[in-house]
């Protein structure tokens, strides 16, 4: 496919980028799911126009120019070629359309989330990641393959101002003013649980903070850090560029 970056404005070629980096991260962590899960983002100077993966490729094979662009509704918007993962625009839709600030969604089905997922108390507060969510999380239960728009109301209810959702027996769901904090809390997600999972195999009883000192990190998270993906996304970026090229770019 021929690059785009000459056809689309400064700020939407920058968040393709972005984005396509953020499907290439992913692949290289291994946290795919063949051709499914999704990551979708706001095209900043297009009212109602989000970006996000044509259904049927690999995560490794998105770039800049080959995600399609759609409307609120999904249908194709200008000159895009493929169509949506249908289950995946009803999760991202949801979302955007119900939450201005949202610049971007991701949408994974993880080893490790999943097993989370499952579980009926969720999340539990017992690393220095995982208190970052602390009191700070949200939780959907599991409806289906997500095909009934009908849902979308009842994701935008269950998120509500929560950048970070557990989709019951289903996988993890983070938002961000922009793609690299999006994908920066999905990381940390991601190592909450996996950390969960090994904490509970070893069959040993667990220490779990008090809920003062649960409350003090998660506020400090968020006060005393700059947000997520301000300090990371330069060094991520050259690490997937160092790994696999820079061929999410064109």
């Amino acid at each position: 496919m021929a690059s785009k970056q000459d056809k689309v404005s400064p700020a939407e070629w920058k968040t393709r980028v972005d984005l396509a980096a953020a499907y290439r991260l992913f692949h290289l962590l291994g946290m795919t799911d063949l051709i499914y899960t999704h990551m979708s983002a706001r095209v900043p100077d297009q009212e109602g126009r989000f970006l996000i993966n044509p259904y049927g490729l690999m995560f490794h094979e998105v770039t800049a120019s080959n995600l399609i662009k759609v409307d609120g509704e999904g249908n194709l918007a200008e000159d895009s070629e493929g169509e949506a993962n249908p289950a995946g625009f009803t999760i991202h839709s949801a979302l955007h359309m119900a939450r201005p600030d949202i610049g971007c969604a991701i949408h994974l089905h993880t080893h490790a989330g999943m097993a989370v997922s499952a579980q009926a108390d969720g999340l539990l507060p017992i690393t220095q990641h995982s208190l970052r969510w602390y009191g700070r999380i949200a939780y959907h239960d599991y409806e289906g393959i997500a095909l009934d728009h009908a849902e979308r109301e009842r994701l935008a209810r269950d998120l509500g101002n929560h950048h970070s959702m557990i989709l019951r027996n289903h996988g993890l769901l983070t938002v961000g003013r922009d793609v690299p904090e999006a994908a920066v809390l999905m990381y940390y997600l991601e190592q909450s649980c996996r950390t969960q999972i090994a904490a509970l195999s070893g069959g040993r009883p667990l220490v779990t903070p008090s809920p003062e000192v649960c409350e003090h990190t998660a506020l400090q998270y968020e006060k005393a850090y700059p947000r997520a993906g301000v300090l990371e996304w330069g060094p991520l970026l050259r690490w997937v560029d160092g790994q696999s090229g820079d061929g999410y770019r064109a």
